[in-house]
């Protein structure tokens, strides 16, 4: 018999399917949060009088110190036992016989839980392959390490939205039913393809309207944009990051589970990072935490007295980003600034017609700065025409 201990997102699931399709009834699955993992291999060492039994799988989520000896006395004792993990803050498990971390494929494509495991089932033949669960693995390879959004793979996207509009058994049930009855290929049905098209409707709403609360602060030297959002924490990120680049990460808070999540679309910035120092992890990319009273303080009290940030204009006809005869801004302080280029390369900022900092080597940097600094948003076509309307008034008095 085996138990499989996983991570409750769609890597985690991703595991759980495999070790169904490879050992059906033999195999125990327990779904896990990041923080209820403990409590569960703690309470399976104290219970369970025949582990011997068992052969041990964790996936996807690390365990803690007390844990850690635990199942390294149960490997000694001659327990069979394998830990699966693609993130970095768990590479120290590499120095245990049955751990295995790996963040990466030699040519540089990152992995993911389900990815390492379905390879390890297959190296000791204990799945038989098909293109249906290739595709699959794929597919949840690429929503985890975000390379969907890259290769523009909706399809990753919409799996991973499927998930969350059934219950973990029932994807569960449905997914490993589906690769055993179709293995040529891996398709939604139409009663799904119904379901996500309606999904993307009520995401692009919900995002539209958590774009006008985001706001925006400086915590341990990062731009930060924090947002309070229940549902749809990827997406969210990953557009919050597109509409606001000058922000180094997004951290959404769910006040009512206490949980901070982390987002960035920038290779400079490593969020894992940011949520170990509250105690969490994850990837360069996607990571989380518990919300402690420290991370209360940062994120929600100190956060809380400031507005959101003004969204710049889009339905400017005139006052146009990469104008070559200057963009406008302003700020809630009645600011004026103008990005205009000096050169095919450079642009420079002028407020009151004087340069505030050297040259910029590209339109987004100058902005990136004057949003970060300055607060400033992209002014209305009105507030421009005025604006220059006044200048040339001044020029000829």
């Amino acid at each position: 018999m085996y138990k499989l201990y996983t991570h409750n997102d769609l890597d985690g699931v991703g595991c759980g399917i495999v070790a169904k399709l490879a050992f059906g009834a033999k195999v125990d699955v327990r779904y896990n949060s990041v923080m209820g993992l403990d409590t569960q291999i703690e309470r399976l060492f104290e219970q369970e009088k025949k582990l011997a039994d068992y052969h041990l799988l964790i996936t996807d989520l690390s365990i803690n110190e007390e844990n850690t000896k635990r199942v390294e006395e149960f490997y000694k004792s001659g327990g069979k036992v394998n830990f699966i993990d693609h993130h970095k803050t768990a590479l120290h498990f590499n120095d245990y016989s049955w751990g295995k971390v790996q963040v990466e494929y030699e040519e540089g494509r990152l992995t993911s839980a389900t990815s390492l495991l379905y390879e390890h089932f297959l190296d000791n033949q204990w799945i038989q392959p098909s293109k249906a669960v290739d595709e699959f693995v794929e597919l949840i390879r690429q929503y985890d390490t975000w390379e969907w959004d890259r290769n523009d793979n909706v399809k990753a996207k919409q799996l991973n939205d499927l998930l969350f509009m059934f219950s973990i058994e029932e994807f569960e049930e449905k997914m490993t039913s589906r690769l055993v009855t179709n293995p040529s290929g891996f398709e939604f049905d139409d009663f799904e393809q119904k379901l996500l098209h309606m999904e993307e409707d009520k995401i692009e709403r919900y995002v539209r309207r958590k774009k006008r609360e985001i706001v925006q602060t400086f915590i341990d030297g990062y731009c930060t944009g924090v947002v309070h959002a229940e549902s749809y924490h990827s997406e969210l990120g990953n557009e919050l990051g597109k509409e606001y680049p000058h922000l180094d990460y997004i951290a959404i808070l769910n006040v009512g589970g206490k949980k901070i999540s982390f987002r960035t679309i920038h290779d400079h910035v490593d969020v894992s990072a940011v949520a170990g120092k509250f105690g969490g992890g994850g990837h360069a990319k996607a990571s989380g935490c518990s919300m402690g009273k420290e991370a209360f303080v940062f994120y929600v009290q100190d956060v809380y007295p400031l507005d959101p940030i003004r969204a710049d204009a889009f339905r400017n006809r005139y006052n146009l980003k990469e104008s070559p005869k200057g963009s406008m801004y302003e700020n809630k302080q009645g600011e004026k600034f103008f990005i205009c280029p000096i050169n095919e390369t450079e642009w420079v900022i002028e407020e009151k017609e004087k340069p505030l900092e050297d040259a910029f080597e590209s339109y987004q940097n100058a902005e990136n700065y004057l949003k970060r600094n300055y607060g400033a948003w992209l002014s209305r076509d009105d507030v421009y025409v005025n604006y220059l309307v006044d200048f040339y008034l001044k020029q000829k008095a």
